[in-house]
């Protein structure tokens, strides 16, 4: 099982990365580290500059069936950056066109919003992101984990840091490893 984790090169807090990444290597998975740019991501602990973390690949140079699966960390700023990158938001949508299993937590669904993939779908986030998630046509729940396989694409969401090991646990469930 090969996971993209994707983060822009600043802003992802550093929890929502190394926890899955931890629990995916764990289990035996093969991690990347993608993002818009090469070099190093710098991560977050909150407002905070945590740790770097150096870039395995490149959107450019990656492509949806060179994975099997897709984890976008969260922070504020990391998916507001991915949203504003039109290679990123396609490399997400094709997960969703190649209906392969995407996992998403905290602020994250707002790269799930651009890239218009959420319609229809039950989902949890930070609670700030109700609206935006209603408004993009989704079914918003105040749920520590939430599976939703309404559509090819298994589309797993949690809300924040503290549910990290449901998260966790539920990814390795729905990706069989």
């Amino acid at each position: 099982m090969r996971v993209a984790f994707l983060m822009a090169p600043k802003g992802v807090e550093q929890v929502e990365l190394t926890e899955p990444w931890q629990a995916v290597g764990d289990a035996g998975g093969d991690r990347v580290l993608v993002s818009t740019a090469p070099g190093e991501i710098q991560a977050f602990d909150g407002l905070d500059k945590a740790d770097t973390f150096p870039v395995d690949s490149t959107v450019s140079e990656s492509g949806v069936d060179d994975y099997d699966a897709l984890v976008l960390p969260g922070g504020v700023a990391n998916p507001d950056a991915l949203r504003m990158d039109p290679k990123a938001v396609s490399f997400v949508k094709g997960f969703f066109d190649a209906g392969k299993p995407v996992a998403a937590i905290c602020h994250a669904p707002w790269t799930l919003i651009e890239a218009d993939v959420v319609h229809g779908r039950t989902m949890t986030s930070w609670p700030s992101l109700r609206t935006d998630l209603s408004n993009a046509g989704a079914t918003w729940v105040d749920d520590q984990v939430m599976v939703d396989t309404s559509a090819p694409s298994t589309l797993i969401t949690s809300r924040k840091p503290a549910d990290l090991d449901a998260f966790c646990a539920t990814l390795l469930k729905e990706l069989g490893i």
